[in-house]
């Protein structure tokens, strides 16, 4: 799974290097195999944005992007659009992307990360929960009728500085609360500037996910075998 996501960042346009961080020795060996370049971090590191950290302070890059190991079908698309987040806006220090909730399995499963935006595309809150709550109607159909309801894609651009910075300070309350590493930001007073994407992201939580992954990946290979 982790070497569909290096192989599909590799085919962005924006990205100049791939490189994986993990503290577990079977991926760092699939990884070499496979001819990536992978780097072996310390465990006990809190999040994967601390993870990526590490690694970063010794590269030479302005901006980096931290693409979940868990989005094996990522879109390079998603990741150029992570980037130009923050090169089209140079004040940004950290981006994002959401993708609008279609369905009320969704809106309830607290797997899928919810998160609610000002009018300048900047992140308010994430969640767990579904946000924002109608108090006078306890019906979620019609929230999804009556207001815009957005997940987050698990893709994040930082410029560097301010990745180490956020390496710097430790787990936040509403961070371990939501066990969302993104609350930590918002928590010291940041924001977080969200792009809307069109690709529906396909996240690996669960054994049913993998599953499906597993499947939708034979279906793919399939395709493209068809196609040669």
């Amino acid at each position: 799974m982790i070497q569909w996501v290096v192989e599909r960042a590799k085919r962005a346009s924006l990205i100049t290097r791939v490189l994986v961080a993990t503290d577990d020795r079977r991926i760092y060996d699939c990884i070499q195999e496979s001819g990536g370049e992978v780097v072996m971090t310390p465990g006990g590191i809190p999040s994967g944005t601390d993870r990526v950290a590490h690694v970063a302070k010794d590269l030479d890059f302005e901006i980096i992007i931290n693409i979940q190991g868990d989005e094996p079908f990522i879109e390079p698309e998603e990741v150029d659009q992570a980037a130009r987040i923050l090169i089209e806006n140079e004040h940004a220090v950290m981006g994002t992307l959401v993708k609008k909730i279609t369905s009320i399995e969704e809106l309830e499963n607290p797997n899928t990360a919810k998160v609610v935006v000002n009018e300048k595309n900047d992140s308010l809150y994430f969640s767990r929960s579904p946000i924002p709550f109608f108090r006078n109607n306890n019906n979620m159909r019609h929230w999804l009728k009556t207001d815009i309801y957005y997940k987050h894609v698990g893709i994040y651009s930082y410029r560097k500085q301010f990745l180490l910075q956020f390496a710097s300070w430790e787990p936040t309350h509403l961070e371990k609360s939501e066990k969302l590493e993104q609350l930590r930001v918002l928590e010291k007073g940041y924001p977080i500037k969200v792009a809307e994407t069109d690709f529906e992201p396909f996240c690996v939580d669960t054994p049913e996910d993998l599953e499906r992954a597993r499947q939708l990946a034979e279906q793919m290979s399939f395709s493209k075998s068809c196609r040669d």
